[in-house]
């Protein structure tokens, strides 16, 4: 009977687990978002934010049904470095002066969780989402703490697309102020702060694989 399942287990494909699907339909909804953006902003934003919203569903999606996977987790954060990536560069485009921020705000993002990610593996972790929780309050709460973390998440990819958004329109008017323009303030410290959390998961990253390079040092010598 162990034989049977063991074989069976054996034939799973991890390419369509419910998750990883999800993460297909994801990369979709982003790609169809940036080939909208140059005539139809209101449509790009709703493709680009329902694309950020799925990232939870996936989540979802592999806990409950038991797919969670290296490659799911490798797909989910690819994905989402790569829209945010993607957004920033047309948003250098559309603010030229702000350019040298947007790139800042790229290469922490994608070097901290590239190294992030990479340390999580090196150390056998399903994902960089487990990784290193307990020795770092920050990344503990942040991970832990679901609506910490989807406020975060949000927040950050709602402030970029309202950049966006505000090179259009300021949006219908909220106490005599735009209503684009008014989320910009709410959001901007939710993006600086999810900025920092980069920097934390940077910093951890590599200590962690720093103390990885000293073990192997010593099992050597």
């Amino acid at each position: 009977m162990e034989k049977l399942k063991s074989l069976a287990s054996s034939t799973e494909n991890v390419f369509l687990f419910v998750p990883n699907i999800i993460g297909y339909v994801r990369v979709a909804l982003a790609l169809a978002a940036f080939a909208t953006m140059p005539w139809s902003p209101l449509a790009a934003c709703g493709l680009y934010l329902c694309s950020g919203l799925l990232d939870a569903v996936d989540g979802h999606a592999a806990r409950s049904l038991n797919q969670s996977s290296k490659f799911g987790a490798m797909l989910d954060m690819l994905t989402d470095r790569c829209t945010t990536m993607c957004l920033l560069v047309n948003l250098s485009l559309l603010y030229p002066r702000c350019a040298p921020l947007f790139q800042l705000s790229m290469a922490i993002d994608v070097s901290s969780h590239w190294m992030h990610l990479h340390s999580s593996i090196l150390q056998g972790a399903v994902s960089h989402k487990s990784l290193g929780l307990a020795s770092n309050p920050i990344l503990h709460l942040y991970y832990n703490s679901r609506p910490v973390l989807f406020v975060m998440c949000a927040g950050n990819e709602l402030f970029y697309c309202l950049l966006y958004l505000y090179q259009y329109s300021s949006g219908p008017s909220v106490l005599g102020v735009g209503a684009v323009p008014l989320l910009l303030l709410v959001t901007a410290p939710v993006c600086l702060l999810k900025t920092l959390i980069s920097c934390v998961h940077l910093v951890s990253a590599s200590a962690h694989i720093a103390a990885l390079d000293s073990e192997e040092r010593k099992r050597r010598s």
